[in-house]
């Protein structure tokens, strides 16, 4: 799938790929540059609680990132 850049820097996310993972309006997307490539990841719900336990914060990590989404809605 391609998707072409418009006017400052906006991208269309083909819908099959919105569908996929989650990805909805408001939806938070953290872009990283690893070995050349970008990657998108969608901070969804589902990606948060697969990540619980992953830094060892005991659950601190995980309720400053559900406050700062919150927030940002």
């Amino acid at each position: 799938m391609k998707s072409i850049v418009l006017n400052q820097g906006y991208v269309t996310i083909p819908m099959k790929i919105r569908r996929k993972f989650g990805i909805q309006k408001g939806t938070v997307l953290h872009f990283s540059e690893i070995d050349g490539e970008i990657r998108i990841i969608p901070i969804t719900q589902e990606w948060i609680q697969s990540n619980v336990g992953f830094m060892n914060t005991k659950g601190k990590l995980l309720k400053a990132l559900m406050k700062e989404k919150m927030r940002q809605r």
